[in-house]
């Protein structure tokens, strides 16, 4: 028996301030709107929540899928905003916000809870706000540098990376392509920028093992999979890969030899039915029906990640690695 909790480590916090979170949301598209209601739906919450009570229904809904599923807990993600290249906030960009403060009160009150921060390394108060988030023992980092213009390669942000590093913080950082907030450079989630913060020390895991979103991103889960072979402190999740326009991704991942730098993750809110899994062939048609009827979003990717083939490490992997960070 692992002596390891198995835990989600990609699962999002949505608010809307409603609690005085100061977290916020923006659905500028129909699209997005469509999106934003689909979620609502799937986590079987009201339709009011998208006007008013957020904060409260999203958390009280994920503590409890969390509570009742096969996961012991979830690692949960603050979002930060872009800045420019000067390092000017660009909030009217953004499409949602949600604190490190916040995030790590609600990592303080649930022990099913585990808060990683979000820190534009670009912006003035960068190593001040790493610090604050290091004392308050948050573990991880999560950051989408194509949504938040961040090149990993810019070498103004070595600090930061070796501060993190020193820290033994993991950053989480997404690869691949993004369909759900706005991509200001493509080119930006490509793995090949993390080299310089993997050199650095920085233990990384590629978010969604780098590869396609959209029908016409680029897919660098091959150059994930060769990084792999140069840098022992890379990883990458399975996080949405049970959705229909990740699955792709699957055949590239579940070689054991391969698995064995994968952990799971759910991309919780984002629905997962397993239809994408089935059709790519990894998935049963039984395992595909079975999955349907669970109810639970959490329990559902995990149940359908456990039945498309991915180890029972996989699911413990992230709690080895923070154990091992802790010491």
């Amino acid at each position: 028996m692992s002596h390891f909790r198995k835990i989600d480590c990609h699962v999002h916090i949505v608010g809307d301030g409603s609690s005085g979170s100061d977290c916020w949301f923006s659905l500028p598209s129909l699209w997005k709107k469509f999106l934003g209601r689909m979620m609502i739906k799937g986590l079987g919450l009201p339709s009011s929540a998208l006007q008013t009570g957020l904060d409260e229904f999203y958390t009280k809904n994920l503590l409890e899928n969390v509570r009742e599923s096969s996961i012991d807990a979830a690692v949960i993600l603050a979002q930060d905003i872009p800045y420019s290249d000067n390092g000017e906030k660009m909030a009217d960009e953004a499409q949602f916000y949600v604190p490190n403060e916040y995030v790590a009160d609600l990592g303080s009150k649930h022990k099913e809870f585990i808060p990683a921060c979000s820190i534009h390394p670009g912006r003035p108060d960068a190593m001040d706000e790493l610090e604050k988030c290091i004392a308050a023992g948050m573990p991880v980092l999560k950051l989408l540098p194509n949504c938040l213009n961040i090149d990993y390669m810019d070498k103004k942000y070595i600090p930061f990376w070796e501060r993190m590093a020193d820290a033994g913080m993991i950053l989480l950082t997404h690869t691949g392509g993004e369909m759900t907030v706005k991509v200001y450079d493509p080119s930006f989630g490509d793995p090949k920028k993390l080299e310089i913060l993997l050199d650095c020390g920085v233990t990384a895991i590629a978010a969604h093992s780098a590869g396609r979103s959209g029908l016409f991103d680029p897919d660098w889960t091959g150059d994930l999979l060769e990084m792999f072979k140069k840098f022992p402190n890379l990883y990458g999740d399975n996080s949405a890969l049970a959705s229909i326009n990740r699955a792709r991704t699957l055949k590239h991942i579940l070689p054991s030899d391969i698995q064995s730098r994968i952990i799971h993750g759910s991309d919780y809110p984002v629905p997962v039915s397993g239809l994408g899994p089935m059709l790519m062939r990894n998935l049963s048609w039984a395992d595909y029906r079975s999955a349907a009827k669970i109810t639970n979003i959490i329990e559902r990717d995990y149940r359908l990640k456990r039945d498309i083939g991915f180890a029972p490490e996989t699911f413990t992997k992230m709690d080895a690695l923070l154990q091992r960070k802790a010491h």
